[in-house]
């Protein structure tokens, strides 16, 4: 699931993969987002060994011909494209957004694949959820800064769906307690 809940009733605000803290508080509400990534590694290596060994089978029947030298580059660069293209999506899906609310401040850090960090912050007091139809549906902002951010733009439609609804209930919640 692209999206993980940090429960923090269970002291789990001190988890290693945190990116944010405010004054050693630990946060009303905190969740991660990532891309969704629909294989894992196991199966990266168990596909690329099916792959190789389907695109050798039809090589066997042409063996000690000059056919099989002529096909034989065009196999393995196939095997090594799949390969890198493969290992390139990895390498984008270690981007996280990580979004924190405490009583006096929302925090989105986003790591990207690159280790570059780009970290956003506001009052929850004027924070907002923006849903935009454009460039996807239900893509979602966050306004009440300096700056509007985009928020889990990686997501399904129904994922940005179900975190507005969360998020914006938190807000809500927090505006009453605050009372």
């Amino acid at each position: 699931m692209p999206i993980q809940r940090i429960n923090l009733a269970e002291r789990a605000s001190d988890y290693p993969q945190a990116l944010s803290s405010y004054q050693g508080k630990p946060p009303v509400y905190r969740v991660l987002l990532y891309p969704h990534r629909s294989l894992p590694r196991a199966g990266f290596v168990f596909f690329i060994a099916v792959t190789s060994v389907m695109l050798a089978l039809p090589l066997l029947a042409l063996m000690q011909t000059a056919v099989f030298w002529g096909l034989l580059p065009f196999m393995v660069i196939t095997v090594f494209a799949i390969w890198m293209f493969l290992m390139r999506s990895y390498r984008t899906g270690q981007l996280v957004e990580e979004l924190s609310l405490w009583p006096d401040r929302v925090t989105l850090i986003r790591r990207n694949p690159d280790s570059s960090q780009q970290e956003w912050q506001a009052n929850p007091y004027w924070v907002e959820v923006i849903p935009h139809d454009t460039p996807v549906p239900h893509y979602l902002t966050l306004r009440g800064g300096p700056r509007e951010v985009e928020l889990g733009a990686f997501l399904s439609v129904e994922e940005r769906m179900e975190l507005k609804a969360e998020f914006e209930e938190q807000l809500r919640l927090l505006a009453v307690t605050q009372q």
